[in-house]
């Protein structure tokens, strides 16, 4: 009997460092997710907000949907009176920051639809981050004329 207790304690001492030593669940959240989509085979625009929960910085790697062919970071870069589009491997997101995706900011382009896609429906984007940690949000799709709310 004594030595069944001396195990089993050694088993939950064991598990409970285990779990000690796992990087924290949940510390990025993504919301207010939304697609602009153009008409014909333009391509369509991810916004969202980025909040980081942590301590230390995270990089936003990447984002995937069954909805769209491709899924690409990019930022929007203005000089004077021309802008462009600049595709990144990585966004970073501040500890214990938000990093919003915006018209003329940072944005996920989403090309070759799969479906046709129509407004107001809602399509799942999963969004991976250098600490391993993905999330699936909701992306309400709206017309072309819709600006950030």
């Amino acid at each position: 009997m004594n030595r069944t207790f001396r195990t089993l304690t050694m088993v939950s001492l064991c598990l409970g460092s285990t779990a000690a030593l796992a990087a924290p669940a949940g510390t990025m959240m993504v919301s207010d997710c939304w697609i602009r989509t153009l008409p014909g085979d333009l391509p369509s625009g991810g916004y969202f907000k980025v909040m980081n929960m942590s301590d230390k910085p995270v990089d936003l790697t990447g984002v995937e949907t069954d909805a769209f062919g491709m899924a690409m970071l990019h930022q929007t870069q203005n000089n004077g009176s021309t802008s462009s589009m600049v595709m990144l491997d990585k966004v970073p997101v501040p500890a214990n920051g938000t990093l919003a995706f915006a018209p003329g900011k940072y944005h996920v382009m989403l090309q070759k639809p799969k479906h046709p896609i129509k407004v107001g429906t809602a399509i799942p984007m999963t969004f991976a981050f250098s600490d391993g940690e993905k999330l699936t949000a909701q992306c309400v799709v709206r017309s072309a004329g819709a600006a950030a709310q």
